[in-house]
């Protein structure tokens, strides 16, 4: 092999690594009979999340997860594969891809993922496409704890006005 070649994997192989290394999550995809036009709408929701979905060799992607330890996700590199990484949040990728795995008819598949350093397996990955945004998650928190300070308020209230009967 042509050293020129065997230097340019490796500066895929290491642009592959740190880009798993920085990311919140990963998902793996196999896109066969994707069509462009479908594929170009896949890229845009993509890019409307802040995901970045990039094919790579799976031999290339393969010395690059074993490299940050992801052995696990290796046996699913097998057919035309991509993935869809997301550096700002553990939901984005999982969602945008199985939204679109949902309308796609089967052109392309959810094989596995990583979150918070932990390999999973697609049904794990489309549990945590499951998940709701950031901001609804806080907004219900919000509710909850607004209705426990409510209620708290209420039997502050309703002490103070027995002890005044009582006084």
């Amino acid at each position: 092999m042509n050293q020129s070649v065997l230097e340019q994997k490796k500066q895929v192989v290491n642009e592959i690594t740190e880009k798993l290394r920085n990311a919140k999550s990963v998902v793996l995809v196999e896109y066969k009979g994707l069509s462009v036009e479908k594929a170009t709408q896949l890229r845009n929701k993509y890019r409307e999340a802040g995901v970045e979905y990039k094919v790579y060799k799976n031999t290339l992607m393969r010395f690059a997860f074993e490299e940050l330890g992801y052995k696990d996700i290796t046996a699913n590199l097998e057919g035309p594969n991509a993935i869809a990484i997301s550096q700002t949040d553990e939901i984005s990728a999982a969602k945008v891809t199985n939204d679109f795995a949902k309308t796609s008819n089967d052109t392309i598949v959810i094989k596995a993922g990583i979150a918070d350093g932990k390999v999973m397996n697609a049904d794990e990955v489309k549990a945590l496409a499951s998940v709701p945004p950031r901001e609804i998650l806080l907004g219900q928190l919000a509710g909850v704890l607004q209705g426990n300070i409510r209620n708290l308020a209420y039997m502050l209230d309703q002490i103070s006005k027995k002890n005044e009967e009582v006084a």
